[in-house]
């Protein structure tokens, strides 16, 4: 296993921050680490990096005890942090290069590493360029590249696509893909469902410092989710009552939007044509289950803050 935990806990006074994490990640997985705000997932990341002490349960990373030999751990893990944090003094290239001082990398390996790192995050036409000459998503690749200069073992992302237009998404997307074709680890936590449905091969949903569930996406949504989902912008009183009757109809609300979940979507679509029938309109988007619809049921509707 390149990450297992047992029994990790970490506690603030009366409040647990993480409360009995088990997780074990295999090589060459991509794993995502879910939750809502507060659920623990950044105290987990700083937990198995050496940041923060657990106060129970143990960590070990690509063979190492943590936090004792985290630094040694270290050494074969890249981290793209939850913000970007590079120099604003220095290029694009030397941001790499002072990055990759701290691995003592000989200056005839860096040299090549660099260029193939320019290469993978598309920025090799911006190596002199300073920082806030940068786009939003190019500090973003750059930051991703930054952490691929010790060619790590496992790289850990703390929500890498937050913030970026689609197109920027749908690029880091490849990239992490083709990292994991390498035989990379990595674990990744992000508020994006859809994000977590196409890379992930196994992820942790947790919830107040604990693991509400664990498996692939796939098995996830068939496991927690009726196939079939239809949200209703607005519903009246009784035409919520009577749409929660249905046979096999399990209802949800949230603000004024409601969400019917069924096995046979033929007992809705029928209700919802005699509704509009007798309104002239009814507003409804029909749609499959998605790992959203998972996640939402698991950890509650409500705000975080």
């Amino acid at each position: 296993m390149i990450i297992r935990t047992h029994q990790l806990r970490k506690q603030y006074g009366q409040d647990k921050v993480v409360d009995g994490l088990d997780l074990q990640v295999r090589r060459g997985q991509c794993f995502g680490l879910l939750g809502p705000n507060g659920a623990g997932k950044t105290t987990t990341i700083r937990m198995l990096l050496g940041m923060t002490k657990p106060s129970d349960g143990s960590v070990e990373i690509l063979g190492q005890p943590v936090p004792q030999l985290a630094h040694v751990a270290r050494q074969r893990i890249g981290v793209v942090p939850q913000l970007d944090n590079l120099d604003p003094d220095f290029t694009v290239e030397e941001n790499l290069r002072v990055y990759a001082s701290f691995f003592g990398l000989a200056a005839t390996e860096l040299a090549d590493r660099i260029d193939w790192l320019l290469e993978f995050a598309e920025l090799s036409h911006k190596r002199r360029e300073k920082i806030g000459a940068l786009s939003g998503g190019m500090q973003r690749r750059l930051t991703i590249a930054r952490a691929l200069v010790n060619d790590p073992e496992l790289v850990i992302l703390d929500e890498p696509t937050t913030g970026l237009d689609p197109q920027v998404r749908h690029l880091i997307w490849s990239r992490l893909r083709a990292l994991q074709a390498q035989g990379k680890t990595l674990l990744l936590t992000t508020h994006y469902m859809e994000e977590a449905e196409r890379l992930c091969d196994e992820l942790a949903i947790m919830d107040a410092g604990k693991v509400v569930t664990q498996g692939s996406p796939r098995d996830l949504i068939a496991q927690h989710v009726e196939p079939h989902v239809f949200e209703f912008p607005e519903l009246e009183p009784a035409q919520a009552q009577a749409l929660a009757q249905l046979s096999g109809v399990r209802l949800e609300q949230s603000g004024t939007t409601w969400y019917a979940y069924s096995d046979d979507a033929e007992p809705v679509l029928e209700w919802a044509q005699l509704q509009a029938s007798a309104l002239d309109v009814l507003a409804m988007l029909q749609r499959r289950h998605n790992l959203e619809d998972v996640f939402l049921r698991l950890t509650r509707r409500e705000l975080r803050d």
